[in-house]
């Protein structure tokens, strides 16, 4: 992404730092309970609960090798540690890369009906290919037994060959697996999860090696259905993000047909990779709303955390809603909003109804876990905004707004403890249309994260931040003219970990 650094040169009052816990676990996010994690496999549905699993390493940071850890909850919010599902190295193939799950209603593997079967990536003992293997479960996914130590999916003799996504396919009664192929992402059919066959290719342009791909259908605002390809993807080379490229389009039960050859992004900022979507369990309307999560991490920086110091390195983003909506341009584009069910974690409301703003004006609000709203109206303003995680002094901090002579959205952490040491990437910023004079922004603030959704989501920045935990301040800014804050509102939220 592009490097801009805002320079603020403007007096603010000094602020008393507050008491805080000495750790930099994240309050109200998903973190691995110890050691490593990376990629989340797409969680489902079963007995009134989300299943998820993730990449876990237990001998992190001193041993490789990753394998499945379960955690389950019922709101998306609170996660319950359930351990290693599908350990590593208990056969004669590598450690568990990622893969994904179903659940066997129709008992198409013979494995029982509901039987849980989880397809996974292995570098295979005969000379590490990265090949498909099976695994499955009778125990409604607490564990796993291999189903043989040859692969159900065979390497054809590519380099890459990975992170199989399992869909059934209704129109067409199969399974259908998707698997990232370099840059490439391939299409293979089955009855049976246990035999697969090639139906077609999708070919990608100028995003690098595509990872963790994706497909699902949904309904926009309008009424129509789209097919929508995703996938992790790296576009750093021409601006781009390192985050989920999605595609909208047709998939004709043989491959997948994009509306327009460039992607969209489902995330703008820095730390949003290896992203999974996944149904809503608890409706009967499959297609109006699906979640999201990512791993906030980048393979840039994945060891620069201070939680190293608590013993643990790993954290998820909150889970979205994303939606689908059609815009002005016949387009269609995926909208994301925080779950609803983050705000029974509220513990304390701070409101202003409205404030003028002209240059800096640092808030009585302090807080370092939070959900903050705010529209944001200005009329000659060059850049407006908010920052946070200020320090007392006013030196650190987090800035987003609405660079409005540049035209574009932002997020910048420059000026604030931050993992890439390399400091290429410290801001990240999308095209605004500056002539509505007007934005609404909602924040996420955790102890070493930042998410910003931009109006009604269509642009979303997310961030690993590390602030001094002390920095907990909150200001209002508006360079080159008056800005008028209104209805803003902080929801403080109360930490998962009590």
């Amino acid at each position: 992404m592009t490097l801009w650094i805002m320079n603020l040169n403007l007096n603010k009052k000094a602020t008393k730092p507050v008491e805080l816990e000495k750790t930099y676990r994240a309050t109200y996010h998903f973190t691995v309970p110890d050691h490593w994690m990376n990629d989340p496999q797409r969680p489902f549905y079963l007995d009134g609960k989300y299943h998820f699993y993730y990449l876990y390493n237990r001998d992190y940071p001193k041993g490789n090798g990753t394998e499945w850890r379960q955690a389950t909850s019922r709101d998306l919010v609170h996660w319950k540690d359930e351990g290693v599902a599908i350990p590593k190295y208990t056969t004669k193939n590598g450690d568990i890369w990622s893969g994904s799950t179903v659940v066997d209603t129709k008992n198409s593997a013979g494995f029982g009906k509901n039987a849980v079967v989880a397809i996974v990536t292995q570098p295979s003992a005969d000379g590490g290919k990265q090949e498909q293997y099976l695994w499955y479960s009778t125990d409604k996914g607490k564990t796993f037994k291999s189903y043989s130590d040859q692969p159900v999916l065979a390497n054809p003799g590519v380099k890459d060959f990975r992170d199989p996504k399992i869909i059934w396919d209704d129109h067409a009664d199969k399974w259908v697996m998707l698997l990232a192929e370099g840059t490439k992402i391939g299409f293979y059919e089955s009855g049976d999860l246990k035999h697969w066959r090639y139906t077609g290719g999708f070919f990608t342009m100028n995003i690098g090696i595509v990872e963790c791909p994706d497909l699902f259908i949904m309904r926009a605002d309008d009424g129509t259905y789209k097919w929508i390809l995703g996938s992790s993807a790296n576009g750093k080379s021409i601006g781009l993000p390192n985050t989920y490229a999605y595609w909208t389009g047709t998939y004709n039960g043989q491959e997948f047909i994009a509306d327009h050859a460039e992607p969209e992004w489902l995330d703008y900022g820095f730390d949003w990779y290896a992203g999974v979507t996944f149904e809503n369990g608890t409706s009967t309307d499959k297609y109006s709303e699906r979640y999201a999560l990512a791993w906030m991490n980048n393979w840039d920086y994945p060891n620069s955390t201070p939680t190293l110091k608590n013993g643990f390195n790993g954290m998820d983003s909150i889970v979205r809603q994303i939606r689908l909506k059609k815009q002005d341009n016949n387009t269609y584009t995926l909208i994301s909003q925080p779950v609803n069910s983050l705000k029974q974690l509220t513990v304390s409301t701070d409101r202003l109804k409205q404030i003028k703003v002209s240059g800096s004006k640092t808030l009585d609000f302090k807080g370092d876990a939070y959900q903050l709203d705010a529209d944001i109206r200005w009329s000659d303003a060059r850049n407006v905004g908010l920052q946070l995680r200020e320090s007392s002094d006013q030196k650190r901090h987090i800035d987003t707004g609405i660079f409005v002579e540049g035209k574009y959205s932002y997020l910048n952490r420059a000026f604030s403890g931050q993992p890439d040491e390399s400091k290429r990437y410290l801001e990240s910023r999308m095209p605004f249309d500056v002539r509505k004079k007007q934005a609404h922004l909602r924040i996420l603030v955790d102890k070493t994260s930042i998410e910003v959704f931009i109006d009604d989501g269509k642009v979303v920045y997310s961030d690993e931040i590390f602030p001094k935990l002390s920095d907990q301040g909150i200001a209002l800014f508006s360079e080159g003219g008056t800005s008028v804050f209104s209805n803003i509102e902080i929801k403080h939220f109360r930490s998962l970990n009590q």
